[in-house]
């Protein structure tokens, strides 16, 4: 008897330790560096990438035309040409369709995750830019930057299912997947709560501190806003109360923030070339773990779920054009051939 009872008891103890969390995840220092530069080439600029982590595929938002490149194989595999001026990509891998803001046609181009071809063009509002998929509702909600709505979408079917006014210009989102979606207000320093039940405002919130919000991650499971500002703040939010329960210093010109609960890890990638990662603790605040040192320009970024690594896309630039009418304020001029993608992660045990 004593003996039966000592193996039970080693069974469950060894069962214990190998279902528990990894204490890299929990203690260890954040040591990201770069794992890979892969040079793209091409010609001109280039907006939000987004990872379909069951295919293995990154989609690059360039130009007139998205790429799709190979995360195994470090390689681009496909380009889907004709998006006028693309900007974001959302993935809806369950309905097993894809979707690109084309900004320059106010349209947005669905397309098969299976063989890339076109399905369907889809006018929305004035300058689609981000765009963002809802798993809970399969809704894909397209933030229009000069009409100040959304445009909501059909995942399945591509159809036009709502617009939704908001009071600015709505930057960026990030779905809980439990029928909310929360978009950030640029030029009000807000963000808005949409009822993805019935595709309906819900409310508008002010960020506290933070001016000029960009990029917004969210941790689902304990109801946490990320919201990336450009006064160079990453505001926490209780999703739930909506309100500001912290407030941390990061780069200059952030464009994207995400969260990995695996990992409880936040980033927030900024065009000034870092990338600052803090750990969520167990009083759910975010401290500082690294500021890691990227490249000028890398400004959008995404977490690819298998490997936990980040992947950011930049370009070399040359030197400022002369301000114009048109342009008073010209951004520096990128240099042909040098489109680049960096992966950056920890070394693996």
């Amino acid at each position: 008897m004593r003996n039966i009872s000592f193996h039970f008891l080693l069974a469950f103890l060894t069962l214990s330790i190998l279902n528990s969390p990894p204490v890299k995840a929990q203690e260890a220092p954040i040591n990201f560096h770069l794992i890979k530069k892969t040079i793209l080439g091409g010609e001109g600029g280039w907006d939000f990438i987004a990872i379909d982590g069951q295919h293995r595929r990154l989609y690059i938002a360039h130009n007139d035309e998205v790429i799709v490149y190979n995360l195994d194989a470090d390689t681009v595999m496909r380009r889907i040409p004709n998006t006028n001026g693309s900007h974001g990509i959302a993935i809806a891998e369950r309905e097993r369709n894809g979707f690109i803001t084309c900004g320059k046609s106010n349209s947005v181009l669905m397309f098969s995750l299976v063989n890339y071809d076109t399905i369907q063009r889809i006018p929305v509002g004035e300058k689609p830019d981000a765009i963002i998929y809802d798993f809970f509702s399969a809704h894909v909600f397209v933030m229009n930057a000069n009409s100040n709505s959304l445009t909501v979408l059909d995942a399945f079917k591509g159809t036009v299912l709502k617009t939704i006014q908001l009071p600015g210009n709505p930057e960026f989102g990030v779905a809980d997947e439990h029928g909310h979606v929360y978009v950030n207000i640029e030029d009000k320093s807000e963000v808005a709560r949409i009822n993805s039940y019935n595709d309906s405002l819900e409310g508008v919130f002010h960020i506290g501190s933070g001016e000029g919000p960009t990029g917004i991650g969210m941790d689902r499971g304990k109801q946490r806003l990320f919201i990336g500002c450009a006064n160079e703040k990453l505001i926490v939010m209780d999703a739930k109360k909506m309100k500001v329960i912290q407030t941390l210093k990061i780069g200059k010109g952030c464009d994207a923030v995400a969260f990995d609960p695996i990992w409880n890890l936040a980033y927030a990638s900024c065009g000034d070339g870092t990338v600052t990662i803090a750990r969520e603790t167990a009083a759910e605040l975010l401290e500082n773990g690294q500021t890691l040192q990227t490249q000028r320009g890398a400004r959008t970024m995404d977490i690819d779920p298998k490997t936990h690594n980040i992947y950011l896309v930049t370009a070399e630039f040359g030197a400022t054009p002369e301000p114009t009418k048109d342009k008073p304020h010209p951004r520096q001029a990128i240099l042909p051939g040098t489109l680049t993608v960096l992966e950056y992660g920890e070394d693996k045990p």
